[in-house]
């Protein structure tokens, strides 16, 4: 039977280690803003989308989340789905949201479904110089975004709308640079994004 100096070094060892972890997991929780859990319903968890038409969020840049939700609650980028949900978001609050997904890891994407259009889209975003600015891993900087292991179809509808519909919110250099792709070229490129490691 072990003596009482035994039992309370390891009684106490063992709530100290208990009290770390409730400690550690309330930091965790009070990093995590409370609008977090919202932008999940759609953004998927820490922000990996699961619905190929709407953007994953983790690993984008800070700077770049801050400005887009920025645009969308004063209503200069037009996002019907988001309409009104930004309204009573406090800046504090935007920057909260925009460090918490930065933080988070973007889910590894899948091998590519094909071969022949991620060559081509390889190609063609080495010959229009995509890494120079989105960087050389595609996971962009500052106010460019994240393009490795983002929805393909996402991408696809993006590249799509800048290359056709320029609007207010949108980056007209983004357009200059699409101007003249086809469709399939288009295709090509989210596929190689999609499926960039």
């Amino acid at each position: 039977m072990p003596n009482l100096k035994q039992t309370l070094g390891f009684g106490t060892s063992r709530a100290l280690f208990a009290a770390a972890l409730l400690f550690c997991l309330g930091s965790t929780a009070a990093q995590t803003p409370p609008q977090a859990a919202l932008c999940s319903a759609c953004h998927g968890p820490q922000g990996n989308s699961q619905i190929p038409t709407i953007p994953s969020l983790a690993g984008q840049p800070k700077v770049f989340l801050e400005n887009q939700l920025v645009l969308i609650r004063e209503g200069m980028r037009e996002i019907p789905a988001m309409k009104g949900i930004m309204d009573p978001i406090k800046d504090a609050d935007i920057s909260a949201l925009a460090k918490y997904f930065a933080a988070q890891t973007p889910t590894a994407p899948p091998a590519p479904s094909d071969a022949k259009s991620f060559a081509q889209g390889q190609e063609l975003a080495r010959a229009a110089l995509c890494g120079t600015c989105h960087l050389p891993n595609y996971s962009g900087q500052n106010q460019i975004p994240r393009l490795a292991a983002q929805q393909e179809t996402y991408l696809r509808d993006t590249m799509l709308q800048y290359r056709d519909n320029p609007a207010p919110g949108r980056d007209t250099a983004m357009s200059a640079a699409l101007y003249g792709l086809s469709n399939a070229q288009l295709k090509d490129l989210a596929q190689f994004f999609a499926h960039f490691k």
